[in-house]
């Protein structure tokens, strides 16, 4: 999650919060909570972006960060999410990393899904 909190696309906290999940599982077990708590957060974004009724923006926000990104690569430069004249709302991504933590325990519990 490090890269992201450089980027500017995560706060510190949440980063500091997936590093304690990370110190308790292991590293194996942590790849797999990175993977589901970043479907769990895509889900959660479009609840969110629909409950507010803003996803006609998160779409837009998207696709202007997909697109700067890409032309910052072909570039050379390395792409920076910055601020969003217009945002789609603010979103606590530690609900998502609670819920990928929580999934990745259930998973391994149950002998569904193990990484190690």
């Amino acid at each position: 999650m490090l890269p992201l909190y450089l980027l500017r696309a995560m706060g510190a906290g949440d980063v500091k919060l997936m590093m304690m999940v990370g110190a308790f599982l292991g590293p194996l077990q942590t790849l797999g909570v990175a993977v589901l708590t970043f479907a769990a957060g895509g889900v959660l974004a479009i609840v969110m972006a629909l409950w507010q009724r803003a996803f006609r923006q998160l779409i837009l926000n998207l696709r202007y960060m997909l697109t700067t990104s890409a032309i910052s690569a072909a570039g050379g430069t390395s792409p920076r999410f910055e601020p969003l004249q217009q945002t789609a709302g603010r979103m606590p991504y530690a609900v998502a990393i609670a819920a990928g933590t929580l999934l990745q325990l259930i998973l391994v519990r149950s002998g569904g899904w193990a990484l190690s």
